[in-house]
């Protein structure tokens, strides 16, 4: 009857292999035949975020805050977890034979050696007789060092993805506060004579949202990671920048500054839709901006000096381009635990380059 387990333990190191290969190496597709890392990371996420929700809310962002990395290094436990085990069980259902200390190996004999030939450990007290049992474990050898090495290799590229995502997130902390906004990022900027430098930034979103969208659908684990600083996230940064390229789309009525917030509206809002496909949610259809407090937004930018059209049909417009994008950033955020910023400025924003702690933990202002 063991003969039976051999399929079974052959079919197990087989999709763990796939699974590493289309994870570690291949580039992901937004729709992706193999879902054994989509189902991981589901229910391991679902178990932590029922975990943190029973928690007060310093303590629920720190826990938070922990899972993107603690679930990467899960997975690598599991997948070489699985390796061992199956291994073991192939060579313990085809009764391969080795020298053990034991008189009849064991399933547990076999789990040893299994366990020490993956990590290339061998301490020589178990091992095969026979040349088709040295080749299972020779290649079980290759398999657990090549699999070490692309760990160490992955690791690096997954933190360097991380630290270009924060970039631009802290970089917005001067422009727009913390949580960002729209409202405040063209309320500060609407004083200013020359506009080009809200061009530039708009051009230096649109290169930051297509690399978000590659980075996020090659190693999606990246979408759980939260910022280094409170209050601020990649989702939040990205709602801010299509906020303000639906702002200005639907306010301003030509030139360069129009054509390139249509073109980075366009690439934000094709990152915010394919990493909602990625993880597999539904639209969610948020009530963001009321038709009152969008008023109230537009007189707040015309007094600042920020040259809008106020008419009817720009607020149509507006509402319009905010229902592209709102219901998948929506989405995002509620199963993430993230909370989307306000369009209109916050008055619990707070500029994070302005402030700093004392040793007893409380905030006091920088300001020049």
């Amino acid at each position: 009857m063991r003969f039976l387990l051999a399929p079974l333990c052959v079919l197990v190191i087989g999709s763990v292999l796939l699974e590493a290969f289309e994870g570690l190496v291949l580039p992901r597709r937004i729709s992706r035949p193999l879902r054994a890392v989509g189902y991981f990371y589901k229910w391991l996420w679902l178990s932590w975020r029922r975990l943190g929700r029973r928690l007060r809310p310093g303590m629920r962002d720190d826990w938070f805050a922990v899972f993107g990395p603690f679930s990467v290094l899960t997975l690598f436990v599991a997948w070489g977890m699985l390796l061992v085990v199956a291994f073991a069980g192939l060579g313990w259902s085809l009764h391969l034979p080795i020298s053990a200390p034991e008189a009849v190996p064991t399933f547990a004999t076999y789990l040893y050696l299994s366990a020490t030939t993956f990590i290339t450990l061998g301490f020589g007290d178990v091992a095969p007789r026979t040349s088709f049992a040295r080749a299972i474990t020779d290649c079980e050898a290759a398999l657990g060092f090549g699999f070490l090495a692309i760990v160490i290799a992955y690791l690096p590229v997954l933190y360097q993805a991380f630290a270009r995502r924060e970039v631009e997130i802290g970089m917005l902390d001067a422009r727009a506060s913390t949580p960002p906004s729209a409202g405040e990022l063209l309320k500060r900027i609407g004083g200013c004579p020359d506009l080009g430098d809200l061009k530039d930034t708009l051009k230096n979103w649109e290169r930051w949202s297509a690399e978000l969208l590659e980075s996020h659908l090659s190693y999606p684990s990246l979408m759980y990671w939260r910022s280094q600083h409170d209050r601020q996230s990649w989702l939040g940064t990205l709602t801010t920048i299509l906020d303000t390229c639906a702002l200005i789309i639907a306010t301003q009525p030509k030139g360069a500054l129009l054509y390139q917030a249509r073109l980075t509206f366009a690439m934000a809002r094709h990152a915010a839709v394919d990493l909602r496909l990625a993880l597999n949610r539904t639209p969610v259809v948020p009530d963001r901006l009321p038709d009152t407090e969008q008023e109230a937004l537009f007189t707040l930018l015309t007094d600042a000096g920020m040259p809008l059209d106020t008419s009817p049909e720009a607020h149509a417009h507006f509402r319009e381009l905010r229902a592209l994008y709102e219901p998948h950033l929506a989405a995002l955020a509620q199963w993430l635990e993230l909370t989307l910023p306000t369009i209109a400025p916050n008055p619990n924003a707070h500029d994070h380059w302005r402030m700093s702690t004392d040793p007893s933990g409380h905030f006091f202002n920088m300001a020049p």
